[in-house]
């Protein structure tokens, strides 16, 4: 496996021709970069960031990509990540593994499939409860990006006559006059500009979320279950934003993990080049058709 430094930790690369990743060694699981070739790291870095749990112990975002369980709660959601993982090799990718956390009986880790031909990757995020007690609760993927761009989060356009296909989860922080949100019929335009928090969830049986940013069009997506239960108002995925970073967040349904127990959420992301910023849902529906996102 091929080591560098990055951001102060020891990290893994794992790349092809289109895309490449740093996965660090030194904490985690956590991806702490993700570029094209030629192109700037699209992940933010927060190497300052911070929260003091109310035990006084400090947990660290670092940026990137990480995997956490919902719903959000302090300290059980901020158990500490900041002891080195096992990394290991698997067939087109690699597998990284954190220690049991103490104050929850959850073992995390992720394991990433990069295409050999593409920019596309697929990633198992895992819980497994090492506990002696079920652990009710949801894999939660969580990923920060660079501020500046636009994030494009498409609502559900099924068909349903005279009854509702849609609901928003609001957070109290939010400035629902905010110029930077774009309120379309069949998408949510968010431009990473924000002031001031700003958080949305939904429901999403269309699977997929999207940010451009410096000419390229970051997609991910993971599978939504109708007949299953999520947390947030039935928020499969989520957007959160501030000055910093912004997230594009997916959920799986709420699951009660059971002492051996193991579940998974998947997401598979692509990275598209030569993208002009879609700034109104026309230029979204150009998108969508271009690469097949429905």
């Amino acid at each position: 496996m091929q080591t560098s430094r990055y951001m102060n930790q020891d990290c893994v690369t794992l790349q092809n021709e289109h895309l490449s990743l740093l996965v660090t060694q030194s904490v985690g699981p956590r991806i702490l970069s993700l570029s094209v070739p030629g192109g700037e790291n699209l992940l933010a870095t927060l190497p300052d960031a911070a929260t003091t749990r109310p035990d006084g112990k400090v947990y660290r975002f670092y940026g990137g990509h990480r995997l956490w369980h919902s719903p959000e709660h302090m300290p059980r959601t901020y158990d500490l990540d900041n002891d080195p993982v096992e990394i290991v090799p698997v067939e087109g990718g690699l597998k990284v593994t954190q220690a049991t956390e103490p104050l929850t009986g959850i073992q995390k880790s992720m394991q990433m499939v990069l295409a050999p031909d593409r920019a596309r990757l697929t990633i198992d995020h895992q819980l497994t409860n090492r506990g002696l007690w079920a652990v009710e609760c949801a894999p939660w993927a969580i990923t920060q990006l660079r501020p500046g761009g636009t994030a494009i989060l498409p609502f559900n356009q099924e068909d349903t006559g005279l009854l509702p296909n849609r609901s928003l989860a609001m957070w109290p922080y939010n400035d629902m006059t905010s110029p930077n949100v774009h309120w379309g019929r069949n998408c949510l335009l968010l431009k990473a500009e924000m002031p001031s928090p700003f958080k949305v969830g939904f429901a999403n049986p269309r699977g997929w979320l999207a940010y451009w940013l410096d000419g390229c069009l970051f997609v991910k997506h993971a599978k939504f279950e109708a007949e299953k239960a999520y947390y947030d108002f039935g928020s499969s995925s989520e957007c959160y934003c501030n000055s910093q970073f912004i997230e594009l967040e997916t959920l799986g349904p709420i699951v009660n993990i059971q002492p051996g127990q193991t579940v998974s959420h998947v997401e598979t992301w692509e990275v598209f080049r030569d993208v002009a910023e879609p700034k109104s849902e026309l230029d979204v529906k150009g998108l969508v058709a271009r690469f097949r996102l429905e």
